[in-house]
């Protein structure tokens, strides 16, 4: 019995612990992100042009949305300017989920089922376009052990919108993040597959490249812009998010149009007005749902 009690409480403060390091990357932070193509594997290599090295910094908000125990949403948002602020991706922490969207190629993510047993103790990051729409999906155990804390997972991805426009070359990319939580703040590491998947789901490789990605915490007075921009717009992303988990509550594979009338969905969502009702939001999300 009294081991029973001392295993019970030792995941749970193991559960605090995770939900500390989780939260702890939601503020303000200046960030740096860098990108290098290592490694080609191209078969006519004479003709193959890397991706350029990339080096980028921004001035993120990262506003807490949800926090629950068993879930918490996380919203990103970067300062261009006072006057100009992006909504950018969102990473929603979900523990001992079973449910999950995993990208396949195009506009499709697979939904999958979970056994309660293989993630137990863990903790899904799913992130989500500027949209809200799905981008990947993975489920693994935080990690507390000599003064390091760091959640690493493998999934697939669509490409990155730094590539969209660029590469078509290659179409899924096969993400193994790790987040870290350090004394001034928090690293995202990349080291990511760039493949080419078929019809039948074969994948080649073609590249590989390294993203190291660090966010300095610096006062949250600096990212006022963008608290502000998101009191002002909350109302409508929360019917947008809304809107989404009707989808994703239906556990079925999700097929979406890459653009609807000559324009993707993030542009006709970032359209709309703050004021602009559910109805309008779900009638636009609608037209892209295959």
């Amino acid at each position: 019995m009294a081991l029973t009690c001392s295993l019970g409480f030792s995941q749970d403060a193991k559960k605090q612990q995770d939900i500390k390091s989780i939260k702890s990357m939601c503020g303000c932070y200046e960030v740096k992100f860098n990108f290098a193509e290592t490694f080609q594997y191209a078969k006519d290599s004479a003709t193959y042009k890397p991706s350029q090295t990339k080096h980028e910094s921004a001035l993120e908000w990262v506003e807490l949305l949800e926090d629950n125990p068993n879930k918490i949403v996380m919203q990103h948002l970067l300062i261009v300017s006072d006057d100009m602020i992006i909504k950018h991706w969102r990473q929603d922490w979900l523990y001992e989920n079973t449910d999950l969207y995993t990208f396949d190629k195009g506009n499709s993510w697979k939904y999958k089922k979970l056994d309660k047993k293989a993630v137990k103790g863990q903790w899904t990051q799913k992130v989500f376009q500027v949209d809200d729409s799905p981008r990947y999906e993975g489920s693994s155990t935080w990690v507390h052990v000599d003064g390091q804390d760091y959640w690493a997972n493998v999934a697939d991805a669509p490409l990155p919108r730094r590539e969209q426009t660029k590469r078509n070359d290659y179409n899924v990319l096969k993400r193994r993040n790790i987040h870290e939580i350090t004394a001034t703040g928090w690293n995202h590491e990349q080291d990511n597959d760039k493949l080419v998947r078929d019809d039948a789901g074969k994948d080649v490789l073609l590249a590989q490249e390294k993203g190291f990605d660090v966010y300095t915490k610096v006062p949250d007075v600096k990212c006022i812009a963008a608290q502000k921009w998101w009191k002002e717009n909350n109302a409508l992303w929360k019917n947008v998010r809304d809107k989404w988990q009707t989808l994703f509550d239906r556990h079925q594979d999700l097929n979406l149009e890459a653009k609807v009338e000559r324009k993707a969905l993030y542009s006709l969502l970032f359209d709309l007005k703050p004021n602009a009702t559910k109805a309008e939001s779900d009638a636009i999300i609608n037209k892209f749902v295959k």
